[in-house]
């Protein structure tokens, strides 16, 4: 069998077994021989689970160097690692659970009472603490054998809810995140001398697969916080060459009279995605700092899709062109490639783009066309010099803070409050976050509005971040002529 394996195109990069891997906010060390120590113990240990080649283990749990260990250690015992926000309540998480149908299940305090709940009711796959499973692994062999695998060999799974209220399951090889994260080291020229601040969470692409995927593809080492906060990243921005963020990082470290050019001296490069940066913060950021801030696109589905360059124009309001290795084209609703200048659907094509929805063939074949061209649901143009720039996104996906939010999902949750006719979920501007969740409700004739207790009945279903921040109660909502709610109308009714 080929050898395709995502670890082992990692360890390709490794430097010395003594180099430094990552440094905490607590002083603790790691180096890229304690890495591959500490993956090949816990390969060991989830196979003595009964686990074997493509079985998902799922884990919810914060930040820490155990988490990138249990990642690895999927990756390198042929296992597919599927992540779950921290924040996802239990009711949240009986979805994931059933419809991935894990081998293994693996919590921390905050969230195994959830977990052993969910298993109970959905398949039989065992329940664990990881920093038990972490322990159990310190008396495991030293050294694993990798397994080979294909190039499509499933290496993750991660969930992107969908439009329709029900989450997909996205399924990324082996090859995909390998595709990836070469051609992004390169694109943004990191090298073994690199420091990355990573202050990002790792349950999703962002922090997991680009920031992890540069520093493993490059030797280089990371300051790796378990959260952003402003005094954390002001206190290691001088030891740092790189940070990546999402947009309220930069809005965060603005509001602090302490960021200024002295302390960013060191920094060779900002980048920013997960939601638009505003061309406001951007400008005020390199006025600030000195520092043009590169902002990029790109999806669960397909990792990054376009950046901004390294050396070269970076465009406030733009993603940049293509990154190597994808194509990206605009087309009208019959698929025809629209003429350079026009505003049209964006789809993307290359070696990154994910294998497909886990279970959903036919929504599969809906959003990959058989050329391979995916349907990304955003919609943009290119210019002359193949510079994206998006201008709407399908279905009236809110981005807060750099995460997901679904109207429908939240919509659906809404609707069963007591009094409540139906709802409308649309995202508003806000300073810190990008966007923040706005609920538009009209109630049942006679009925009387009890905001907090919508309030509790949400945050009992919902993750914090996808629960309205504001409320506004109207007699009807807006429709046209075929019956469909006019968002639009609602943004810009309720925007001021």
């Amino acid at each position: 069998m080929s050898q395709h394996n995502l670890y082992l195109a990692y360890a390709e990069h490794f430097p010395s077994a003594d180099a430094e891997f990552l440094r905490t906010e607590t002083g603790h060390c790691e180096t890229y021989g304690d890495l591959d120590l500490r993956s090949a113990q816990m390969a060991h240990c989830l196979l003595q689970q009964g686990l074997k080649a493509g079985d998902r283990v799922t884990v919810q749990c914060e930040k820490s160097p155990e988490f990138i260990h249990l990642y690895l250690a999927c990756l390198r015992a042929g296992l597919v690692f599927h992540p779950l926000n921290p924040g996802y309540p239990a009711a949240e998480v009986e979805y994931f659970v059933q419809d991935a149908a894990p081998g293994l299940i693996l919590g921390d305090a905050s969230t195994l009472e959830g977990l052993a709940s969910a298993a109970s009711r959905h398949g039989k796959a065992r329940v664990m603490e990881l920093e038990g499973l972490a322990d159990a692994s310190r008396n495991a062999p030293e050294t694993f054998a990798t397994v080979a695998c294909q190039p499509d060999a499933l290496a993750a799974l991660l969930y992107s809810s969908g439009t329709t209220g029900k989450p997909k399951g996205i399924m990324l090889s082996h090859h995909n995140l390998a595709f990836n994260a070469r051609a992004l080291s390169k694109a943004w020229g990191f090298t073994h001398e690199d420091v990355l601040l990573h202050l990002l969470p790792l349950f999703h692409v962002h922090g997991l697969f680009i920031a992890l995927g540069c520093i493993l593809m490059s030797g280089s080492r990371m300051l790796f916080g378990t959260k952003f906060e402003v005094a954390r990243a002001l206190a290691w921005l001088p030891e740092a060459t790189v940070m990546m963020g999402v947009p309220t990082y930069y809005t965060r470290l603005l509001g602090s009279p302490d960021l200024n050019r002295d302390l960013v001296q060191g920094i060779r490069l900002f980048t920013s995605g997960s939601a638009p940066l505003l061309a406001e913060t951007w400008h005020a950021f390199r006025e600030r700092t000195g520092h043009e801030v590169l902002e990029r696109y790109g999806m669960t589905e397909t990792s990054i899709i376009a950046t901004n360059p390294l050396q070269g124009e970076r465009r406030p309001g733009s993603v940049g062109p293509a990154l190597e290795g994808v194509e990206i084209r605009i087309v009208d609703d019959a698929e025809t490639v629209l003429p350079v200048g026009t505003t049209g659907h964006v789809q993307v094509r290359g070696d990154s783009v994910f294998k497909g929805y886990w279970g959903m063939s036919e929504k599969t074949r809906a959003d990959i066309l058989p050329e391979g061209w995916f349907r990304t649901g955003d919609d943009g143009v290119l210019d002359a010099r193949g510079y994206l720039t998006l201008v709407g996104r399908a279905k009236d996906l809110i981005i807060t803070g750099g995460l997901n939010v679904y109207p429908s999902e939240v919509e659906t949750v809404l609707d069963e409050v007591p009094g409540v006719l139906e709802s409308a979920v649309i995202g508003l501007p806000h300073e810190d976050f990008g966007e923040q969740v706005v609920g538009v409700v009209v109630l049942k004739p006679g009925a009387s509005w009890d905001e907090q207790a919508a309030r509790n009945h949400l945050r009992a279903q919902l993750a914090a971040f996808k629960c309205p921040k504001l409320y506004r109660v109207v007699q009807e909502l807006p429709r046209n002529a075929m019956g469909k709610v006019q968002k639009n109308l609602l943004r810009d009714t309720h925007s001021n």
